[in-house]
């Protein structure tokens, strides 16, 4: 199972990057798969600053960094690849664009999308995403401006109708996650669940053992 930890420094009571940067290391660690930098009221300069100290605390790790929305960033920062949201530039026109201009190596540059419906996710796995996060799925406050929760049955038609990686997102708990694996998705991307957590390494340990 992939899993993704959605970064969000607004909800600590201090929204310093120190702090961030301390729950990335913890979680760099702990074994989670993809970390994506989501801090959408930092500048590109400040954003920058942060990409680079997040991929250097994952460096020697299996962990991959991803920046929301800022291809610019993301190369800068030589970041694992860039994750875009429902109103963010054109999904293929950027994917030509890696294509051609991505830097190489060891691992492919990584171009994801938010999806909240079925036609959409069709749409990004059309354009060239490589994968996509799919909700919310279960009720969630970081979430409602996405609208109700999609459940369980529209999940599993997602993920069956389409061949590329499928994350769940939207109120995903150490219970739920696996309904969410059950349903197709191959991993699940959340905020709370790791930000929040007393002991990530356990919840990671007990998310990847299924």
């Amino acid at each position: 199972m992939i899993l993704c930890y959605v970064t969000d420094r607004a909800s600590f009571p201090v929204p310093q990057n120190e702090h961030l940067l301390g729950v990335i290391r913890r979680a760099v660690a702990a074994g989670v798969d993809w970390i994506q930098l989501r801090e959408k009221d930092l500048s590109g300069r400040d954003l920058a600053v942060l990409a680079r100290e997040a991929v250097a605390a994952a460096r020697g790790s299996a962990t991959r960094i991803l920046i929301n929305g800022r291809l610019d960033v993301a190369l800068a920062a030589r970041a694992g690849g860039v994750h875009l949201g429902g109103v963010a530039l054109p999904l293929a026109e950027i994917a030509a664009w890696c294509t051609k201009h991505a830097p190489a190596s060891s691992q492919a540059f990584l171009l994801g999308a938010s999806c909240h419906s079925l036609a959409a996710a069709t749409a990004a796995e059309r354009d060239g995403a490589n994968y996509i996060v799919y909700g919310p799925v279960f009720s969630t406050p970081s979430k409602t401006k996405y609208g109700p929760p999609q459940g369980l049955a529209r999940l599993e038609e997602v993920c069956r109708a389409v061949r590329i990686p499928v994350l769940a997102i939207g109120g995903i708990t150490l219970d739920n996650a696996q309904e969410c694996r059950r349903a197709g998705a191959a991993g699940v991307a959340a905020i709370r669940l790791f930000q929040e957590c007393e002991d990530l390494a356990a919840v990671t340990e007990a998310l990847h053992r299924g």
